[in-house]
């Protein structure tokens, strides 16, 4: 019962939280909070694969999941912080944002956690409710039209799934089964009747791609991202992104064991091109700083879906990159609250020779750009190349071409706005009144880049282990 305790706990902490008035006490519960999620984390990884409950088992994919959210979770309350006293907020509108940010996290390690696909549907829901409190946060005409935007295709996305829970206990009709827990679906994939259970991928796939990020629900990530406040931002385009990843790998997982994986896989394969093909378009013409990392994680997306239906290294491959991305977006989105503060625009056509103003966040956005077009050294290079080494041995040239293709668009486009962030001179810009930012800020930043080379290239025995053990699931 120690999930269902953490949850419980993490509902009183932000019920005091949104009541508090006190900064002293929010960061006391802040530290409660952080101590309670690493250790849920540690007892999941010490009890991997028990039954905690009725509703929730620790398996290796949650786990991972869970300890890249405990890494994050500690930058992004202290992004979160700076967010604040840089505002001058309210004691009302911190206690809101604190709260939300709360249990959008504990949400999130729910449904990781989850054993049961209704159950995981339940937490997807509290993870929107959370995260629609955050775009609005600033209470301005943007954050309106994004939390409106966000809620209805995420309203549309919560059908779907649910209509696709609904033709899933279908499929088991015939079989008398009526848990539709993750280890009784496995259990009984066999028997279920193909034409509900190709209805109730298409239709969970569908429903999940709007937390992954994927086409056709990529836009409602996209306004979120841009709405919300950066260290918000960094939640939505990191550990939110991997609740929609998590529902549609233990549904694929599930499928890809029957006779209809191949029909699954064009579905996977035709969202996961037109996804990298709709971030190329983008990234060639974007103007939005914000938005320009937010396309970025659609792209990456994408290329997690190729690695997960080439199969063989390309499965180990997807979860790999997916968590090295989860530690490298945070670091754009916390790094565009120092460039805000520096320009208080967030157009391309405003700013420029950022470098001048803040070295050490230059480095960031310069280092951050090389990851996220995984060029050598980074982290990401490796996960690429094994998920482009898996299309070449499952013989997808074609795939292979057009992808590598797209990607040296999106490294030309990117590559194109961030030079001219970091060296061109800005239109216009009083210098006077740029504030310093220390160098302070930007180490936690340093820390996630430095944890993205150091999984890549030296992966723990641990961690290595638990992608296999994951990976197993559908190889």
């Amino acid at each position: 019962m120690v999930i269902a305790g953490f949850f419980i706990l993490t509902l009183i902490i932000s019920v005091v939280l949104f009541l508090n008035r006190s900064s002293l006490v929010n960061s006391l519960l802040l530290l409660l909070y952080l101590a309670s999620l690493w250790f849920t984390g540690i007892y999941g990884l010490l009890h991997k694969g028990e039954i905690d409950s009725w509703f929730f088992r620790p398996d290796a994919l949650g786990i991972l999941m869970v300890l890249a959210l405990c890494i994050i979770s500690i930058p992004s309350l202290y992004h979160g912080c700076r967010f604040i006293a840089t505002h001058d907020e309210t004691p009302r509108s911190r206690g809101l944002f604190f709260a939300a940010m709360v249990l959008l996290m504990t949400a999130c390690a729910m449904a990781y956690l989850s054993n049961h696909i209704a159950v995981t549907w339940i937490f997807v829901e509290v993870t929107t409710l959370s995260a629609s409190v955050l775009i609005y946060h600033n209470r301005n005409i943007k954050a309106l039209e994004g939390v409106w935007k966000y809620v209805f295709i995420c309203a549309i996305s919560i059908t779907f799934i649910y209509v696709g829970i609904l033709f899933l206990s279908l499929s088991l009709a015939q079989t008398g089964v009526v848990d539709l827990s993750f280890d009784s679906l496995r259990a009984n994939y066999a028997n279920m009747d193909p034409f509900w259970l190709k209805l109730a991928f298409l239709f969970i796939f569908t429903g999940f791609t709007a937390k992954l990020g994927l086409v056709p629900m990529y836009t409602a990530g996209i306004d979120a991202k841009d709405a919300a406040p950066s260290p918000a931002g960094a939640i939505f385009a990191s550990v939110l992104m991997n609740v929609g990843f998590i529902g549609i790998y233990r549904v694929y997982a599930l499928i890809s064991h029957t006779p209809l994986r191949h029909w699954a896989d064009t579905i996977v394969i035709i969202a996961a091109l037109l996804s990298v093909l709709v971030a190329t378009v983008y990234m060639a013409r974007i103007k939005n700083i914000k938005r320009m990392f937010a396309y970025s994680g659609v792209e990456h997306m994408g290329l997690v879906m190729l690695g997960l239906v080439s199969g063989g290294v390309g499965v180990y491959a997807a979860i790999l990159h997916i968590l090295l991305h989860t530690l490298l977006k945070p670091t754009l989105f916390f790094q565009y609250g120092q460039i805000f503060r520096v320009y208080k625009r967030n157009n391309m056509d405003y700013v420029g020779n950022y470098y001048k103003y803040n070295k050490a966040g230059a480095m960031v956005v310069l280092l951050g750009f090389i990851s996220a077009t995984g060029m050598p050294p980074a982290g990401l290079f490796v996960s690429e190349f094994l998920i482009f080494q898996s299309l070449f041995q499952a013989h997808n040239l074609i795939i292979l071409l057009v992808v590598l293709i797209l990607l040296t668009m999106i490294i030309y486009g990117f590559g194109s706005n961030v030079f001219r962030l970091l060296f061109t001179p800005p239109v216009e810009i009083n210098e006077k009144q740029i504030p310093v930012i220390k160098v302070r800020e930007s180490l936690s930043q340093y820390l996630l880049l430095a944890l993205t080379v150091y999984f890549a290239y030296c992966p723990p025995s641990q961690l290595v282990s638990l992608i296999q053990e994951a990976a197993n699931l559908i190889n």
